[in-house]
């Protein structure tokens, strides 16, 4: 009776083996196809592009805010003073939809202008009439010059949506604000900086946000069912050979 029981156990592992391959198999059908579809949510989607959006949009107002202010204050036209006023009201609303975005994506952001931006802050305050118009409207649009692309490209291409809507807000208010620096007619055009257009081969900030470069891992679809496909061949022949040699 020995030899029948010897028999018996191992036809039961063969057998116990056999099914939990087959579980190993089944089990990859369910994970492996969602791992090629599966997304991060929230902030782990922000990238380097994404976050140059944030901090910009929140710098520009930390300095243009109390520069508008000032132009509403001191400036010697009437045309500064409308304007300086109509900015600083505007980067309130602009500033509030930044800090709302950032907290939804708990990304953070600056609180305070740079070193630069500060200067530029005791430049305005240590001038006054005619002077102080033109270095309000040369240096506010100076900036808003800078972020202008920069929302551009982040735009066509962060995979987030609450980047996208800050993108399409902080669009509509710095045109709106260029507009407004242009009318009083003191913009000195020759002295704007140059297009920063990208050089050949290197895409700068264009290349980050279309590469969305950052902590997000992305599988292929192709490798995923490749992998999936030969891990169910090799298990299908593993378990014929177990069944067959039971």
């Amino acid at each position: 009776m020995a030899p029948l029981r010897s028999a018996r156990r191992r036809l039961g592992n063969r057998t116990h083996r056999a099914a939990m391959l087959l579980i190993a198999v089944i089990a990859g059908i369910a994970v492996l196809p969602g791992v090629a579809v599966a997304a991060p949510a929230g902030g782990q989607q922000l990238n380097a592009a994404d976050m140059t959006l944030l901090n910009g949009v929140r710098l520009a107002g930390l300095w243009e805010m109390p520069a508008g202010q000032m132009a509403a204050e001191k400036g010697q036209s009437a045309k500064v003073r409308e304007i300086g006023a109509g900015i600083a009201n505007e980067h309130q609303k602009l500033d509030q939809l930044v800090v709302d975005a950032a907290n939804r994506l708990r990304a953070s952001i600056p609180s305070e202008p740079t070193a630069e931006q500060k200067g530029w802050l005791s430049e305005m305050q240590n001038a006054s009439g005619a002077r102080f118009d033109q270095i309000f409207v040369t240096r506010l649009r100076v900036a808003h010059g800078k972020i202008f692309p920069v929302i551009g490209a982040v735009r066509a291409s962060t995979r987030d949506a609450t980047v996208r809507k800050l993108c399409d807000d902080a669009n509509g208010f710095v045109m709106h604000h260029m507009q407004m620096l242009e009318s009083t007619g003191l913009v000195r055009w020759p002295e704007l900086p140059p297009a920063a257009l990208p050089a050949p081969g290197n895409d700068g900030l264009l290349a980050a946000a279309a590469a969305n470069t950052g902590p997000q891992v992305g599988v292929s679809s192709t490798v995923v069912w490749l992998v999936f496909l030969a891990a169910l061949g090799t298990g299908g022949i593993a378990t014929y050979r177990m069944l067959r040699r039971s």
